[in-house]
């Protein structure tokens, strides 16, 4: 089992930056891959930006290229995720992935109001 712990989400201004962080604990694989998804209500969860820990470049969203940066610390199997330039459509929840396995973190809510 792998558990990760997101930070950061919240309230965020049009226009402004999201910032996120997770980090994973428990059975870390040698090999792993570490991203965000988003999902709103009634819609499947999209890909935003994923990084793996040996295979580092990453990978954006065509939606997000040229405004997002996803990084990770892999001594402490961390991600970072910056999104800039957030329009109010860009409301949704967010959520950490982490395989193999297909772990999943809870997903904090990211408002961008209009």
């Amino acid at each position: 089992q792998v558990q990760l712990v997101e930070s950061g989400g919240g309230l965020v201004e049009a226009g402004g930056s999201l910032r996120l962080s997770c980090t994973a604990s428990g059975s870390i694989s040698t090999v792993n891959n570490m991203g965000w998804y988003r999902q709103v209500p009634g819609k499947l969860r999209e890909l935003v930006a994923a990084i793996g820990n040996v295979s580092t470049t990453p990978t954006y969203a065509a939606a997000v290229k040229g405004r997002c940066t996803i990084s990770r610390d892999t001594s402490r199997n961390t991600v970072h995720l910056q999104l800039d330039k957030l329009k109010p459509e860009y409301t949704a929840r967010f959520y950490c992935h982490y395989c193999p396995g297909y772990f999943w973190g809870r997903g904090p809510q990211v408002p961008v109001p209009s």
